[in-house]
């Protein structure tokens, strides 16, 4: 039988197993306790390059597959992140199931670092959607495996900021293939999601001279990144309307879909959302059909765990921006290598991460 046919054979079988056989990943931890109100899952997928590191994401899923799937995509996310990033890290990530309005608690928290703990040292978490560092300050009362603490603790605190930045220079990269030139003064730019790193990027391109549109569902938001940055705000209904140069997602993935890409008027598409293609293959592939410059997002977006991993060795600011700077040269080298190939930028971006997998994989193999 065929590696593809047991991996199908697998997965009718038994969803669990089949979806971790998928992409290989390592280990699965599902995490309960009644006391708490706790559900969780921690993904990990890949331990070749070190530890596994991702944040952890509190959210109310439709039902335990959904949070399934999605912790499975986002670890693997993870690990192609620090491969290409040029970091020693695997790729792990956890979701907690639920409202964190609703169900986030100090308990809660650190029933969870328990969990984290249980695992010695082969994941360690860090805060993401609806988690903060003050989340992964008791996080760390149960647990010395937890990076994104507070800088009152020797934490680097809201790593936003340099993740903002990474995408900036990601953009200048894409604008230099798609436009000639690395400059985004004139540019007409949306920025879909402007939370934390979504401003931060707003206030980049906006210094450089771009015209910036935004959309969030916080109309705080919305007023501040119009009052201060001059962006023009586009009502939901409108955003794929839109005549512009460069697309920036920010906020949740799967927004590059088979409904968007029949509206979106762009050159380039570069942000910070985690899987922006809904289908990686599928969408990747339609997107270069149509002409349009994908920047992989785990190469874009990898600011965040640059910065985190610095962490873990006594954070300094200014190296952590200056590893980020490098996401300049990492993209502009996977759009050469994909065109080089004939193959699409996710493509080309997944081959550069696999490789240095790989190749890592055979040392420790001889050692």
């Amino acid at each position: 039988m065929e590696v593809k046919e047991i991996k199908n054979s697998t997965l009718a079988q038994n969803p669990v197993i089949g979806q971790m056989l998928v992409n290989n990943h390592e280990q699965l931890l599902f995490c309960n306790d009644n006391a708490t109100g706790l559900k969780a899952i921690i993904a990990i997928h890949n331990t070749v390059l070190g530890p596994s590191l991702g944040g952890t994401r509190m959210w109310n899923y439709t039902n335990e597959m959904e949070a399934l799937t999605d912790v499975l995509r986002l670890s693997r996310g993870m690990t192609y992140k620090s491969s290409v990033a040029g970091l020693n890290l695997g790729g792990g990530k956890a979701v907690i199931i639920g409202d964190a309005a609703k169900v986030k608690s100090e308990a809660l928290l650190r029933r969870f670092g328990k969990f984290v703990n249980s695992l010695g040292g082969k994941y360690i978490t860090a805060e993401d959607v609806a988690m903060n560092s003050r989340d992964m300050e008791i996080i760390k009362m149960e647990t010395d495996y937890v990076s994104g603490l507070p800088e009152n603790m020797g934490g680097s605190g809201d790593p936003s900021p340099v993740t903002a930045y990474g995408v900036y220079v990601s953009m200048k990269a894409s604008a230099k293939e798609a436009f000639g030139i690395d400059s985004l003064e004139g540019k007409k730019i949306f920025v879909q999601g402007i939370g934390n790193v979504g401003m931060h990027l707003v206030e980049y391109i906006s210094k450089e001279g771009a015209k910036v549109y935004v959309y969030d569902i916080n109309e705080d938001r919305i007023k501040n990144a119009v009052e201060k940055y001059n962006a023009e705000f586009v009502p939901a209904d409108k955003m794929f309307d839109l005549d512009i140069d460069i697309y920036a997602p920010c906020a949740l993935g799967a927004t590059v879909n088979d409904e968007t890409l029949s509206k979106l008027k762009c050159r380039v598409i570069c942000g910070a959302a985690n899987n922006q293609l809904a289908d990686e293959k599928k969408h990747g592939e339609l997107v270069m059909s149509k002409g349009i410059l994908y920047a992989p997002d785990f190469v874009v977006n990898a600011g965040g765990i640059i910065n985190v991993y610095y962490e873990l060795e006594g954070y300094n600011r200014e190296r952590a921006m200056a590893h980020a700077e490098k996401i300049y040269g990492t993209t502009w080298n996977i759009i050469q290598t994909a065109k080089t190939q004939n193959i699409p930028t996710y493509a080309a971006a997944n081959k550069i991460a696999e490789q240095r997998i790989e190749s890592i994989a055979k040392i420790n193999a001889v050692l």
